[in-house]
């Protein structure tokens, strides 16, 4: 069984993805209550058949301390769409660090780009203002909600009333 489901928390927000088998056990358990199917694939054992969960929601209230999210060459990639910034490549790709790290740049959500080794190179131990280089997208530090719906190849359709963002009080 292959394929991500959307786990919500009983409020209704988006908490993680996991597994099909992860949440096949808990709608079994009555852990989590079944809120959107696939309409064409099932799942079937010897005796019955049950619906493929795309979307399911815990039945109790869960208290996710939010950490952020990790500051990883993987995470900076998937943020960045796994392209140069500069250039737009998806081929040799390094971070760098707009402001480099000789120069007192700190490795931050803010500081680190996705960059192709030839634009790394290129920029070397400067800014991108000191070569004129520009950046298609500023870095940012993403949110939950954000990288959730940025970063699934995948994604369902049916996620997205779940992962818009809210707006904040």
């Amino acid at each position: 069984m292959n394929g991500k489901v959307l786990l919500l928390n009983q409020d209704y927000t988006a908490i993680a993805t996991c597994s099909l088998n992860k949440a096949f056990v808990l709608l079994y358990l009555q852990k989590a209550e079944l809120i959107a199917q696939d309409q064409v694939h099932h799942l079937r054992t010897v005796n019955a058949v049950y619906p493929w969960p795309v979307v399911i929601k815990l039945q109790h209230y869960v208290r996710v301390p939010y950490k952020g999210i990790s500051l990883t060459r993987q995470n900076i990639m998937r943020r960045d769409g796994n392209r140069c910034q500069y250039c737009g490549s998806s081929r040799n790709l390094t971070l760098d660090h707009l402001v480099p790290r000789s120069r007192g740049g700190e490795s931050s959500w803010y500081n680190l780009t996705t960059a192709c080794a030839r634009c790394n190179s290129h920029k070397g131990d400067r800014t991108p203002e000191e070569v004129s280089m520009k950046l298609f997208r500023k870095p940012f530090k993403p949110s939950l909600i954000s990288f959730l719906r940025e970063s699934i190849e995948d994604l369902n359709h049916a996620w997205m009333p779940f992962l818009a963002e809210r707006a904040r009080a």
